[in-house]
C-alpha cells in the first residue's frame, strides 16, 4: 500500500510541477502538457478493448511440435477494464495436460509507440512473456511478435501470434512458434465465446 500512496505522490508532483511550469513559462510548455494529456488519455484502442470485458469460456488446443498429436483442453477468461480504461487484465483459469491452469495476461495500447502491448505470466513457469503489436482493420485482428525464455535450451525465442475479434461474442488466439529447423508452425489455438 505504501508503494501504491508513493507512486501516485510522484504523479501528483509530477503533473503539478509541469502545470506550474506551464504558467510560467507560457505557450511551450503548455504544448508539453498537451502532449502529456494526449499519452495519457484512452482513445479508440481502448474503446476496442474494453469490448472485451466480461466472462468467456475457453476450448484450447496445443501442438508440441509439427506433426504432434494436438492436446485439448478448457478453461474460462474473466476480463476487465483496469486504471481508467487503459488496460485490459485478463484472468485465466483451466487445466493444461491435466493439470490445473492460471494465468494473467495485462493488454494495452501506447498512444506514443502506436502499437499493443501484451504482458503474460502463468503458473507454468517463473518468466515474463512480453509481445508488441499492430492492429490490421482488414481482418479485424492484432497482430504480435514476443519473445520468452525457452526453459529447455535456456536461449531466447521469439513467436508470433494474431488475436482476432470474430464478433462481439467470439474471439480467437493464435501462436505460432518455431521448431529446431527454425520453420514456423501452429502452436497453440484458443476460441473463446462469451458466457
Amino acid at each position: 500500500m505504501k508503494n501504491i500512496t508513493n507512486i501516485f505522490m510522484i504523479l501528483f508532483l509530477l503533473i503539478f510541477t509541469i502545470n506550474i511550469s506551464a504558467q510560467e513559462e507560457g505557450e511551450e510548455m503548455s504544448a508539453e502538457m498537451k502532449a502529456w494529456m494526449e499519452y495519457m488519455t484512452p482513445g479508440w484502442a481502448h474503446e476496442m478493448m474494453a469490448k472485451s470485458a466480461g466472462e468467456w469460456t475457453a476450448e484450447n488446443t496445443m501442438w508440441e511440435y509439427p506433426g504432434a498429436e494436438p492436446m485439448k483442453s478448457g478453461g474460462k477468461v474473466k476480463n476487465e477494464m483496469i486504471l481508467g480504461g487503459r488496460y485490459l487484465q485478463a484472468t485465466h483459469s483451466g487445466t493444461v495436460m491435466g493439470m490445473p491452469f492460471e494465468g494473467l495476461n495485462l493488454s494495452g495500447y501506447d498512444n506514443h509507440t502506436k502499437k499493443f502491448i501484451s504482458i503474460w505470466i502463468d503458473n507454468m513457469g517463473t518468466g515474463i512473456s512480453k509481445s508488441e503489436g499492430t492492429y490490421d482493420k482488414k481482418t479485424n485482428s492484432i497482430n504480435f511478435t514476443g519473445n520468452m525464455i525457452d526453459p529447455v535450451t535456456g536461449k531466447n525465442m521469439t513467436y508470433r501470434s494474431v488475436a482476432k475479434m470474430i464478433d462481439d461474442d467470439h474471439q480467437e488466439f493464435v501462436m505460432y512458434m518455431k521448431d529446431k529447423d527454425g520453420k514456423e508452425f501452429k502452436s497453440f489455438i484458443m476460441k473463446y465465446t462469451r458466457k
